[in-house]
């Protein structure tokens, strides 16, 4: 059995590094197939060859993570373990490194994943992003951060929070309250990310005083949104009409960033996603960015990787059937009309 073995820096924490009872590197010798010990500040590594190489990059570079100052987690290291695994290597050493923005308690928010980091790059760079990929992959969370740190610098004078008001497939009837009671629950993931990052008194201070705005997608209408940071969430679920009719309200010193799901549309059999559309229509233009995320991206519970994954695997499957089927269909109705 080939066997590697790793200096550790002297300053290295072990406890950091190893975890409690071991866990990080068990999740290492899980990942590679390898065996992990450790002794006298030195670590070796035993197993094929491949897989040592692997679990020695992933080990130098979570070594790098804490040297920085940074928590392990086991988000980290899975991402860490899946980027090599499935690109033969990465330089994930620097993810994380830039502060994406501050939040209300004084922590530091960094990006955890490369296409995240790729997300923030393009807001940077460009007038309009479009940021798709599944749920738990920070799509909205960055987006209200970008947001509000552009408001506190005065880039801009207020934020514009949107998204169309449709229901994931359970009717709730009518709402009572006046039309903020009404969209509220359609806007509960917008103000989760706004409490995270001005705290509720923060939040309602801007506010009242106009520099935040939500309002449900249908009142853009007509409206001209100058130097605004304009999030219309859930996008997806807009109709193309919808989606041209936002899109045009964007006015002088504004930025906006569309975020969604095209595997999550909720909108009536046969209609058209006009996120979708939008995809295919402005790619090529210049200032507008899209940035795709994958389940690599998402930063929830590791199961949320594994059912988004299941759940790909099945719409593929399921696709090629009905490929399959209409092949058959076209195939028998041709023989009819023949035999006629």
């Amino acid at each position: 059995m080939n066997q590697r073995i790793v200096n550790l820096p002297q300053e290295i924490d072990l406890p950091s590094l190893f975890g409690s009872f071991d866990s990080n590197i068990k999740l290492l010798e899980k990942g590679f197939d390898v065996g992990i010990t450790s002794r006298d500040g030195v670590v070796k590594i035993a197993g094929e060859e491949d897989n040592i190489d692997k679990a020695g990059e992933v080990l130098n570079t979570l070594i790098q993570i804490i040297l920085r100052g940074e928590d392990l987690d086991e988000q980290k290291i899975l991402y860490a373990i899946t980027m090599v695994q499935e690109n033969g290597g990465a330089d994930l050493s620097l993810l994380g490194d830039d502060c994406v923005a501050i939040n209300h308690k004084g922590a530091p928010i960094k990006t955890k994943t490369l296409g995240q980091q790729k997300y923030i790059e393009a807001i940077d760079k460009n007038t309009i992003v479009f940021g798709i990929g599944p749920a738990g992959t920070g799509k909205t969370y960055l987006a209200v951060a970008k947001a509000v740190t552009a408001l506190k610098s005065k880039e801009v004078s207020r934020i514009i929070l949107t998204r169309p008001a449709v229901e994931a497939g359970e009717k709730l009837g009518f709402l009572p309250g006046d039309l903020q009671n009404k969209v509220d629950p359609y806007l509960r993931p917008l103000y989760d990310g706004m409490y995270e990052m001005l705290g509720g008194e923060g939040f309602a201070r801007y506010q009242e005083r106009g520099m935040i705005e939500v309002a449900p997608l249908a009142y853009m209408r007509g409206r001209t949104l100058d130097n605004a940071y304009i999030i219309l969430d859930e996008a997806q679920n807009t109709t193309p009409e919808q989606m041209k009719m936002f899109l045009t309200r964007i006015g002088f010193g504004s930025r906006a960033i569309i975020t969604g799901d095209i595997t999550q549309i909720d909108l009536p059999d046969g209609k058209k996603s006009g996120l979708k559309v939008a995809q295919r229509v402005l790619s090529n233009i210049e200032g507008i960015s899209f940035s795709i995320f994958t389940e690599k991206d998402v930063v929830r519970h590791p199961l949320v990787q594994k059912i988004i994954k299941a759940y790909e695997k099945y719409d593929t499957e399921q696709q090629e059937k009905k490929r399959k089927n209409d092949r058959n269909n076209t195939g028998k109705q041709s023989r009819r009309n023949f035999d006629r």
